[in-house]
């Protein structure tokens, strides 16, 4: 994945969660930031004044963050499995990367090991058909015959009464799910620019497209995202907040 075009394009629209992601835990002496990406939550919680530990699959979304932020210690890792021990901190924080795993349970399970008792998470994920910055790419690629890929695993967890009860049988107490909502206000051809070429695995394959089929889904994009091109995108998303006993 292109990193930097991850920050300009994903990273920006994700930032609007990470204050409500960290509310519960501005005094956290240890964190781990899962699921990094480009830092933003590593950003703010060196700014609460955390000891961060930061951790991404990606090794561009790594060597961004450590570049970035030199007082995180950042490495490269993949749920459901961490290169932690037991009990090593005090708060995790997962923002928009719980969506991404392929194993809920697994990771939550593990999320719950590398906590000690009385340590809190906090994950947050993008509520179902309300992601309207991204939805256009996909109605866009699907409207110019282009399959946008299978739904995520994740999507049979994605609701809140559902993903409570995971964090339950997971372990955790006190589990609380939260709706954010946000208008995300952007340039719609730097929107375009910047989610194209990022690279990911869902719209990635854009940019891999002939000439001619890019051009209808960009044709396609410009057409449904034009509504939003005053007053942004209407975006929401959940967080859950939970405790290990």
């Amino acid at each position: 994945m292109n990193a930097d075009a991850y920050d300009r394009g994903f990273a920006r629209l994700s930032r609007h969660a990470v204050a409500p992601l960290l509310a519960r835990s501005r005094s956290a002496r240890r964190l781990l930031d899962v699921g990094c990406g480009s830092g933003v939550v590593t950003e703010a919680a060196l700014a609460l004044g955390s000891e961060v530990t930061a951790v991404d699959a990606d090794p561009a979304m790594v060597e961004l963050t450590a570049r970035r932020f030199p007082g995180a210690a950042v490495r490269r890792a993949t749920l459901p499995e961490l290169p932690f021990d037991d009990g090593e901190f005090d708060a995790v924080a997962g923002n928009f990367v719980i969506n991404h795993v392929p194993d809920t349970a697994a990771s939550l399970r593990e999320l719950r090991r590398v906590l000690r008792p009385g340590g809190t998470l906090a994950l947050s994920w993008w509520a179902a058909g309300e992601m309207t910055a991204t939805a256009v790419l996909s109605d866009a690629m699907e409207a110019a015959g282009l399959a946008s890929g299978p739904p995520r695993p994740f999507a049979a967890d994605a609701g809140p009464e559902r993903f409570a009860a995971l964090l339950a049988a997971a372990g955790f107490a006190d589990a609380e799910v939260e709706s954010v909502r946000w208008r995300h206000r952007v340039d719609l051809d730097a929107w375009w620019t910047e989610v194209v070429g990022a690279g990911g695995a869902r719209f990635g394959t854009i940019g891999r497209q002939p000439a001619a089929v890019a051009g209808l889904v960009r044709a396609h994009y410009e057409r449904l995202a034009a509504p939003y091109a005053r007053d942004g995108f209407p975006v929401r998303a959940h967080i859950a907040h939970a405790r290990r006993p």
